[in-house]
């Protein structure tokens, strides 16, 4: 039986040669997957707590891939690899590396000169690494638990709480999250990070 995903609003979709790439053979179904990859998350969030880290460890394009193949590399082949595919979501795969680059320098600009409060800094980390999607499946929870860890480990301050709940499924704490993202998307940060400390 093969693996069939259905995908709902602002989740990508996964091209076959990617499905190729998973490692746990019994999983069929999006649900399946999810708390597969749940699981991962988990065991990346205790990766982290048991380690300490800089902003300047983790802002650089080595941390990122690093945090990506920790929360999934039980189940995808290619975790913490950069994507080979375009998406329905963001930048060309050509060019990942470029923007990341700029993502990085900018967050190192803000950390260094305060331009944003911690919280902020963190949340727009977050929200343009989502935009970028370095990778295949992931991006959203990566770019949520990368946020944790900078603000935790780079502020001193505590995690977020991204509403407390699993944003993978369809509900009112997803529609949130998706309408804070779009404000983001027009510079307006209040809502996303409202809904982070939430």
């Amino acid at each position: 039986m093969g693996l069939d995903l259905d995908f709902s609003e602002c989740q990508t979709p996964i091209d076959e040669d990617e499905k190729e790439g998973l490692l746990i053979k019994t999983i069929t179904t999006r649900g399946e997957l999810n708390e597969f990859e749940q699981l991962g998350v988990e065991k990346a969030v205790e990766w982290s707590r048991r380690r300490k880290f800089s902003a300047d460890q983790i802002l650089s394009e080595e941390f990122v891939k690093d945090l990506h193949r920790v929360m999934f590399e039980d189940i995808w082949k290619w975790a913490g690899e950069f994507r080979r595919t375009n998406k329905n979501l963001g930048v060309d795969k050509n060019v990942i590396r470029v923007e990341l680059r700029k993502l990085l320098d900018d967050c190192r600009y803000w950390t260094a000169n305060d331009v944003f409060d911690p919280d902020e800094t963190a949340v727009r980390f977050s929200h343009r690494i989502v935009s970028i999607h370095p990778f295949a499946n992931g991006n959203g929870r990566h770019s949520r638990l990368i946020a944790d860890i900078l603000v935790s480990h780079g502020y001193g301050r505590p995690p977020f709480s991204w509403g407390s709940v699993s944003l993978t499924a369809h509900g009112a704490a997803r529609s949130a999250y998706l309408e804070a993202l779009r404000d983001a998307d027009e510079n307006d940060y209040r809502s996303l990070i409202e809904f982070a400390r939430k």
